[in-house]
């Protein structure tokens, strides 16, 4: 399932992976105990040299494929590791980050890679990069303010560096090579260049105010002022739900694929896909609040830059809400208008009226049949996915239901029956798990749906917004009752005459 956002997991198309460890084979059981610990270390440093492509190796070792289109575009760029926040913008995408993602099959075409873990950027501290000395001066509490602040400054560059890695590496040469019109990789890539110089002013006024030793005294003032620059965020953010779509389908284009393939494999991507590379500014975007919240918690209270850090966390916070909203309100008019209508019935103002979508995400149905269901605002839309004119289309499985009639249930794993009788018999109990059923009453006739999530988590998260999505359509509509009721006696009490009115005293 997927909600936003954006953990930090990522959905969508991803390369399927050969695993390529070296094991003994049972052939070679027989050697003597010496023999065979001596053979199993080797081995065991043939499989981790494998996936080393820098350090040259006497032992034998798997040549990876060679670069070679790719090596004449790109220069050597020293530039490493994200520190990857596992908080997305907390708002629907935030946990559609669940669902596992599609798989794509392999092609002829596609070379296989043995499988690396991502490769990170060595964390610097501030205590490590200066003078030492100075430590021994300040209080253990100013040491973690620097260090904070430090944190902040070396992010930026961190970010700066992989903004231009985006643009080197990636979108310069396929419009080079033509692999994409430039329409496409504006569409892919949105307003990646107008950040770079965003934070490079941010990265310099912070260098500007520190002094010879290392140290900071003042920040607050500096993010109060450049803060308001972050709304150029809220074009680029409302973009990503389109832009990860399209990369996805262009990513079925031979070309394309071999292209991004020979990246992921070369030293400068650290194991890091495209798309990585493109949702790095809004990760770093949701871990604004963060940093300041750091810097603001060991500022002492006297100190003059408190005032402008309370400030700027303020604003912060604001702006990360309202790019929240937007984002969220562009993604959820991005699949209404990939919902496919099978007859005029089907349409439904609630539907259109919608501007949240909370989750969405591949659920199954207890004949196994896979779907696609969104929950708006106040609708529930169970759909299945279609290709229409080479694009993922959503066509209406089931009538929409609305959300003020619907109930839902959780079943115990175990108490769900799989459709059709042949099946439900030899089907073992893993596939009757993470079972929840909703229901609603249409034309005087209760109706069910039975859904199937793809883990105990994922099902969770659904029933909790179902449950959410629900109290908010019942509060909106108490709101206007309410407010009636409070007007009718206001009214009342108004005509009333006070002065017939006989008060009794209280004894006390």
């Amino acid at each position: 399932m997927q909600t936003r956002a954006g953990g930090d997991e990522r959905s969508g198309p991803m390369l399927q992976r050969k695993e390529s460890f070296s094991l003994l084979s049972s052939s070679e059981k027989w050697l003597f105990n010496g023999k065979r610990k001596q053979r199993k270390r080797d081995v065991d440093s043939l499989s981790l040299c494998s996936l080393d492509i820098n350090e040259p190796s006497s032992k034998r070792v798997k040549p990876l494929s060679r670069v070679t289109s790719l090596a004449s575009l790109i220069a050597p760029v020293q530039a490493a590791p994200l520190k990857r926040i596992g908080q997305t913008l907390q708002r629907s995408i935030s946990f559609r980050s669940v669902c596992k993602p599609e798989i794509m099959s392999p092609r002829p075409w596609s070379r296989q890679i043995a499988p690396a873990n991502t490769k990170r950027r060595d964390s610097k501290l501030w205590s490590e990069t200066f003078d030492l000395g100075l430590g021994h001066m300040l209080s253990s509490e100013e040491i973690k303010r620097q260090e904070a602040i430090f944190e902040l400054s070396q992010g930026e560059q961190d970010l700066i560096e992989d903004l231009k890695l985006a643009k080197k590496a990636y979108r310069d040469p396929m419009l080079k090579l033509s692999i994409m019109s430039e329409h496409e990789l504006n569409q892919i890539f949105g307003t990646l260049d107008s950040l770079i110089p965003l934070h490079e002013d941010l990265l310099s006024r912070l260098r500007e105010v520190r002094k010879p030793d290392g140290s900071t005294d003042h920040v607050g003032h500096i993010l109060v002022d450049w803060l308001p620059c972050l709304e150029t965020y809220n074009s680029y953010c409302s973009n990503q739900v389109a832009a990860k779509a399209l990369l996805d389908h262009k990513k079925q284009d031979h070309r394309v694929h071999d292209f991004l393939q020979r990246c992921l494999e070369s030293p400068f991507s650290r194991k890091l896909d495209l798309w990585s590379f493109l949702d790095i500014p809004r990760s770093r975007l949701v871990k604004y609040p963060l940093l300041l919240r750091e810097i603001l918690k060991h500022t002492p209270s006297e100190h003059p830059d408190r005032q402008h850090l309370h400030h700027a966390m303020n604003m912060i916070q604001s702006i990360v809400a309202d790019i929240n909203t937007q984002t969220g309100e562009s993604e959820c008019r991005y699949y209404k208008e990939r919902l496919l209508y099978l007859e005029s019935g089907q349409r439904d103002l609630l539907i259109d009226s919608s501007r949240i979508l909370s989750c969405h995400g591949q659920l199954k149905n207890n004949r196994g049949v896979k779907l696609h269901v969104f929950l708006f605002q106040d609708v529930l839309v169970v759909t299945r996915a279609v290709t229409q004119n080479e694009q993922l289309c959503y066509q209406l499985h089931q009538q929409p239901i609305p959300v003020r009639d619907l109930e839902w249930e959780d079943l115990q794993d175990g108490e769900m029956r799989l459709g059709g009788s042949i099946r439900g018999a030899f089907s073992n109990s893993e596939r009757t798990k993470n079972f929840f059923r909703v229901s609603f009453r249409s034309g005087g006739q209760l109706q069910m749906h039975c859904f199937q999530a793809s883990d105990a988590f994922n099902k969770q998260q659904w029933l909790n917004c179902i449950r959410q999505a629900k109290e908010a359509v019942c509060s909106a509509e108490c709101e206007p009752q309410t407010a009636a009721r409070c007007s009718d006696c206001s009214a009342e009490c108004s005509q009333m005459d006070l002065t017939d009115l006989t008060l009794t005293p209280v004894e006390t």
